[in-house]
């Protein structure tokens, strides 16, 4: 083989494997087993039916600031609109994407504008790696309760002595 047809070849395999390394960044595993980790990206204020209900026209924009928590995009510009816009995006899940807008009318609340927000649950179940997310049990049931020990009756401690005590001599007599 001559010289000049092994550079080409040379050439033609270094073309070849770096069109293929640049195929693997697109993707999201190296041949279909290994997968590269990709950190969660979350961005913005989570804003949910709960917080939003708090928020009524005629407030004042330091007690909307106070529910929702600083907007991510106060525009100089647009003074008169706070936008609250969270993102989230995870890998092995959909990207998330909620927008909350404010607007005022110089320093009150005019109205807010907050489509298709989750509930904190429903929210907390969209973010949690676990699949099966169940509220804790807060109470006890009245059979539960009756099985329980009955409380155990401490003695009272003796009541502390009120005023001065003195354990030693005065000192001039």
């Amino acid at each position: 083989m001559s010289r000049r047809s092994l550079l080409l070849a040379a050439t033609l395999a270094a073309a070849f494997l770096s069109t293929g390394c640049e195929s693997l960044q697109r993707t999201d595993s190296f041949l279909g087993v290994i997968t590269p980790y990709r950190i969660d990206i979350v961005q913005g204020n989570a804003i949910t039916k709960e917080q939003a209900a708090l928020v009524r026209p005629g407030m004042s924009r330091a007690q909307v600031r106070e529910i929702l928590g600083t907007p991510l995009v106060a525009d100089p510009f647009h003074a008169q609109r706070w936008d609250y816009i969270f993102t989230l995006r995870r890998q092995g899940a959909q990207p998330q994407r909620r927008s909350v807008v404010a607007l005022f009318d110089g320093d009150v609340l005019k109205s807010l504008t907050a489509p298709e927000l989750p509930s904190e649950r429903e929210f907390v179940a969209t973010i949690s790696r676990f699949r099966d997310i169940r509220a804790p049990k807060l109470e006890l049931s009245e059979d539960e309760r009756k099985a329980l020990p009955p409380p155990v009756r401490q003695p009272a401690p003796p009541p502390e002595p009120m005023g001065p005590v003195r354990s030693y001599p005065p000192l001039e007599t």
